[in-house]
């Protein structure tokens, strides 16, 4: 795979004003110059407390808000935010939300769900389009025989698991993964992580990992950047940061976490299978 970036972003700030009581305006800078670069097929994962940052970088990475000033490059291109974003290269970067239930419309049969962003994006014709959701779904652990439910009718993981296959329908190279398993119970949380790993290496997908989890962090990460106010205090590889931690907060950040390894929830569950 090429080390070209797939995101960078360059410097970018992000300023939102707010109305006093008293009749005032204070402009707040939620971002100060963030740099980030992330090569095709890699993970970075951003972490720190709520209030960092964290969702307002999503926003603006994945070209829903543009930035107060920096810029936003996806494949070595810069992205003029501000005149409108095309089709194509909004095909190019999806999201996953943290609640799968709350980004699934609760009126469309998960076969429509899954169907839509090729009917917005793409010219195939029905069939075409219903063979494409099929594979999908085969491809997410589900069947055809879910094809005509309602979201309400699956599990957490299996929303999940739909939310991710909707994002894949139009063939992104960039996925935001905005805390995508923390509403989801530990040992379903192993398997959407798999299932994202194993995707990546299929796809050859970029991933942004927004989480304040640390022990996922360590599972799925080839980059950490630590925020903290709208800063970045600590951006290093993986096995570095989390070997010695050199800034101040990412230490207190370490510290106050509980750990929890996903590979020892996949093999307690992998016993328990061979049990049964």
């Amino acid at each position: 795979m090429t080390d070209a970036p797939v995101i960078e972003t360059r410097a970018v700030t992000r300023d939102y004003t707010t109305k006093s009581l008293f009749g005032g305006r204070k402009t707040v800078r939620a971002l100060k110059g963030i740099d980030l670069s992330v090569p095709r097929g890699r993970t970075l994962a951003v972490v720190g407390e709520s209030g960092c940052g964290k969702s307002t970088l999503a926003r603006i990475i994945t070209l829903i808000d543009a930035p107060t000033s920096g810029e936003v490059l996806i494949n070595g291109e810069k992205v003029a935010l501000a005149g409108g974003v095309t089709a194509e290269l909004r095909r190019k970067v999806q999201i996953v939300f943290q609640n799968p239930y709350g980004s699934l419309n609760p009126r469309q049969k998960i076969g429509d769900v899954l169907a839509e962003p090729l009917i917005l994006s793409t010219g195939l014709q029905a069939p075409e389009r219903r063979e494409r959701v099929m594979a999908m779904l085969n491809r997410i652990g589900l069947g055809s025989e879910h094809y005509n439910r309602y979201p309400h009718m699956f599990s957490g993981g299996q929303r999940q698991r739909i939310a991710i296959a909707r994002a894949l329908m139009v063939n992104p190279e960039l996925l935001i993964l905005d805390e995508p398993v923390s509403a989801l119970d530990l040992s379903v949380q192993a398997q959407i992580l798999n299932l994202l790993q194993d995707l990546q290496e299929e796809f050859g997908l970029t991933y942004v990992f927004i989480s304040h989890d640390l022990s996922v962090v360590r599972h799925v990460a080839d980059e950490v950047m630590v925020m903290q106010l709208g800063e970045v205090v600590e951006y290093r590889p993986r096995d570095a940061i989390f070997a010695a931690p050199e800034h101040p907060y990412t230490r207190t950040l370490f510290a106050a976490t509980p750990r929890i390894d996903p590979a020892r929830i996949r093999a307690r569950l992998a016993a328990k299978a061979a049990r049964a």
